[in-house]
């Protein structure tokens, strides 16, 4: 790597992060079944119909993986939780080995050095509340307040930082209008709703956190620089449009209490009732923000429905999942993002890294390159005044990739899908030279 730890403040946070259906294999431990088992076994909707039902089996193997992250000399680990494994039903009795594997999990990390960073929610509702209509329907809010409750009144009192929902565009957006993730719809109301919802169970598990006295609360979303395909006025339209309800929707919620009125354009006739009242709760006031930043994308116009746009290839080189290798977009948003909307709020980098087939004995210089190239990207903005506080690696280890299944691998660790052993890459090598240093 070209830094070392001592290129950065003293109290930065190097981490790595991964998520509860991911990696842990959601048939152990008394869990519920979530939107994800069902959408994975509909036909169509995932590679061979791959599910998380034993995924990297975390869920018996903590212990290997905490060693592997101490021993890489990490600061901290972000991961998610599961609201199925805590409470099956979605609501109601909690379950004992859920709480009792999030307890063991945080004493082990601080056993260990680490800093818990947990996010409360990273897509895995449970189905009893998706046949309510989940993230459609505005009782979700309190549902996750009282999820939030049950969790953090268990492992709130040690954490490093707290973030109610990973990824809020991948909840609202993917999810319910292009249909990519669970439950798979493509409907513009559904859309509206799950995206004004996202955020008000935002603020409501921000108030249960407060409440609790949990420390060191932020927000979590994803990023991606939207390119005009062309010089056309149209295609600057559209891209402005693609960057409105990609990047400005949420932070507009979080922090200005409004939305961009290009995306209302499409979006207000769709809102759920009320939805104008709702930014005092959406604007809980947080301690700071994270930035899950991996690629771009070339938007095109196109003469079909709102937003009228499509994706079209570009230029860039590639990962494996076909995304473009741009780190100047992470520059980007670091100094947009505290400019615009945060204010000196301290920034945190919750994801970045890239797929890539990896084989053991085979060296993922790649991987290197890429986050060579955006450590550096950070640093510059980090010598422009952007007060960044931490950069977490995604993914601590391969796992299940969502709709992709099990064939993209992000890890700095690999997995043998078939025998679960753990082969650290030589990106993980060295990552754990340069902080070493």
């Amino acid at each position: 790597m070209n830094f070392s730890r001592s290129d950065f403040p003293q109290g930065f946070q190097f981490a790595a992060a991964t998520s509860s259906y991911q990696i842990e294999g959601h048939s152990y431990g008394g869990a519920g079944k979530t939107h994800w088992d069902t959408f994975a076994a509909t036909p169509g909707n995932v590679v061979r119909a791959e599910n998380g039902d034993i995924a990297c089996d975390h869920y018996h193997r903590m212990e290997e993986d905490l060693d592997l992250m101490q021993a890489m000399g990490l600061d901290a680990y972000r991961f998610s939780t599961s609201w199925a494994r805590v409470l099956p039903e979605g609501r109601g009795t909690p379950n004992a080995d859920g709480l009792d594997f999030y307890d063991r999990l945080v004493d082990g990390l601080l056993a260990r050095g680490l800093n818990p960073m947990v996010t409360l929610y990273h897509w895995e509702l449970p189905v009893p509340l998706a046949d309510l209509g989940g993230w459609r329907n505005p009782d979700i809010a309190y549902w996750f307040a009282d999820f939030t409750t049950v969790i953090m009144e268990r492992i709130g009192d040690r954490v490093f930082s707290a973030a109610p929902i990973n990824e809020p565009w991948c909840v609202g957006w993917l999810s319910h209008f292009m249909g990519h993730h669970a439950p798979g719809l493509r409907d513009i109301r559904a859309t509206a709703h799950a995206m004004h919802h996202v955020l008000t169970g935002h603020g409501r598990a921000i108030q249960a956190m407060r409440a609790l006295g949990v420390k060191n609360l932020g927000a979590v979303c994803n990023f991606e620089y939207a390119h005009p395909a062309d010089a056309s006025p149209e295609a600057a339209q559209a891209a402005q449009l693609y960057d409105g309800y990609y990047n400005r929707f949420f932070l507009g919620g979080l922090f200005k209490g409004a939305y961009p009125e290009d995306v209302m354009q499409g979006l207000a006739p769709h809102m759920p009732k009320g939805w104008e009242d709702d930014f005092d709760l959406i604007g809980e006031p947080l301690d700071w923000c994270g930035l899950n930043y991996y690629t771009c994308k070339r938007i095109a116009p196109n003469d079909g429905p709102w937003p009228s746009h499509e994706e079209v290839p570009g230029p860039l080189p590639k990962t494996q999942m076909g995304w473009e290798i741009y780190p100047d977009g992470l520059h980007y948003f670091l100094t947009w993002v505290h400019e615009t909307y945060t204010s000196g709020l301290p920034l945190y980098i919750t994801e970045n890294g890239m797929a890539n087939p990896d084989e053991v004995g085979v060296p993922d210089q790649a991987r290197i390159d890429y986050l060579n190239a955006h450590i550096s990207a950070a640093r510059r903005a980090m010598a422009d005044g952007v007060p960044l506080a931490g950069y977490t690696f995604w993914s601590l280890m391969d796992n299940y990739e969502w709709a992709l299944g099990y064939e993209k691998r992000f890890g700095l660790i690999h997995v043998d899908f078939d025998t679960l052993t753990r082969t650290p890459k030589a990106s993980y090598h060295a990552l754990a030279q340069a902080l070493a240093r």
